[in-house]
C-alpha cells in the first residue's frame, strides 16, 4: 500500500492481496479500503460542489468487496477479453466509483481532483472511454442490467468463465427495462451474472415504498428466474462470501439484495433522504470525516 498526495486529499493506494491470503486478512483489506474511499469521496463531493453523497456512502463496501476480493481484473488487465465485468448501473454515484477505482490504482488519485471540472475524465455520470475501468456509460437508469446481461449472453456464447457483476440501485428497479432483461437473463440460464441492488431503500425525494412498493422483492426476483441471497450490504465478511460464490445456483443468474443505510455510516447523513445529492459544508465535512477516523484537513 502506497500513499499519493492530491489537492486537498492524501489517500492509500491498495494493491489486491496474494491468493494465499486468509479470509480474516481480506476483510480487513477491505474495510480499510472502504473506510479510506468514504473519507476520499466525501472530500471528492465537498469540493466539487455537486455529486451523490448519500447513495455514494451506500454502495462503498459493495464496490471495495467486488474491487479488493471479488473481481477478476486488475489495472493492467482492463483490456483482457477474459476479466471479470462490473457495470455502475446507478451511474449518479460515480463519485464513488471513481474513488473505488483510484484506491486500487485504475487511475491516479492525482486525477479526482478534477471531479465535475469542466474538460474532466470524471464526468458526474462514468464513462467508459475516458475512464480506465468504466465498463459502460451509465447514468440514465434501467440501462446498466440490460447491458450487463449482454456482456453475460456474450460469456456463454465465448464459453468463457468471465463473470459479469452489476450494481442497480432500488428506486432504479422502477424502470421496466430491467424486468425485460431480467427475463432474458433467465431464459439463457445466465448463470455467471449477479445483480446487486443497492437496498438502502430512500431515492431522491421520498422512499421507495412511497414511490412505489417494490416488496416483497425477494419473491420477484425468484418470480424471474434468480436464485436470489440477501445480504449486510455493510459486511464485508457476507459480501465476500456471497460474491465469490458465483455461480451461486447453477442454471440460475443471481440477485443480490444487500441492505443497506443512504449516508452509511454517518451519523447526520445515515438513512436521510435529504442527503441523496446535499453537498456537506465545511463543518459538516469535518465532523464525518471524524466520524470515520481521518484528518479533516
Amino acid at each position: 500500500m502506497s500513499s499519493l498526495t492530491t489537492a486537498n486529499t492524501t489517500m492509500p493506494v491498495f494493491g489486491r492481496l496474494p491468493g494465499h491470503a486468509g479470509r480474516a486478512e481480506q476483510i480487513a483489506h477491505i474495510a480499510e479500503a472502504a473506510r479510506q474511499i468514504r473519507i476520499q469521496d466525501l472530500k471528492l463531493v465537498h469540493y466539487a460542489g455537486a455529486g451523490h453523497i448519500g447513495g455514494d456512502l451506500s454502495a462503498i463496501d459493495v464496490l471495495a468487496t467486488l474491487y479488493g476480493a471479488v473481481l477478476n481484473v486488475t489495472p493492467e488487465t482492463v483490456d483482457d477479453p477474459e476479466r471479470d465485468r462490473f457495470i455502475l448501473s446507478k451511474g449518479h454515484v460515480a463519485g464513488a466509483l471513481y474513488t473505488t477505482l483510484a484506491a486500487f490504482g485504475y487511475l491516479p488519485v492525482a486525477e479526482l481532483a478534477t471531479f465535475l471540472k469542466p474538460l474532466s475524465a470524471l464526468n458526474g455520470h462514468p464513462n467508459r472511454n475516458k475512464v480506465s475501468g468504466v465498463e459502460a456509460n451509465t447514468g440514465p437508469l434501467g440501462h446498466g442490467l440490460p447491458i450487463a446481461v449482454g456482456h453475460a449472453l456474450s460469456a456463454k456464447l465465448d464459453v468463457s468463465r468471465r463473470r459479469t457483476y452489476v450494481l442497480i440501485g432500488d428506486g432504479e428497479l422502477q424502470e421496466g427495462s430491467n424486468w425485460e432483461a431480467m427475463m432474458a437473463a433467465s431464459h439463457h440460464e445466465l448463470d455467471r451474472l449477479t445483480v446487486i441492488v443497492d437496498r438502502n431503500r430512500l431515492q431522491q425525494g421520498a422512499t421507495t415504498r412511497e414511490t412505489n412498493d417494490l416488496d416483497p422483492l425477494d419473491a420477484k426476483a425468484a418470480a424471474f428466474g434468480f436464485a436470489v441471497v440477501e445480504v449486510n450490504g455493510h459486511d464485508h465478511g457476507e459480501l465476500l462470501d456471497v460474491l465469490s460464490a458465483v455461480p451461486f445456483r447453477p442454471g440460475k443468474p443471481t440477485f443480490v439484495i444487500a441492505h443497506t443505510h443512504k449516508g452509511h455510516p454517518i451519523s447526520f447523513m445515515s438513512n436521510n433522504v435529504a442527503w441523496h445529492h446535499k453537498v456537506p459544508d465545511p463543518d459538516q465535512l469535518r465532523q464525518a470525516i471524524e466520524e470515520l477516523g481521518g484528518c479533516p484537513a
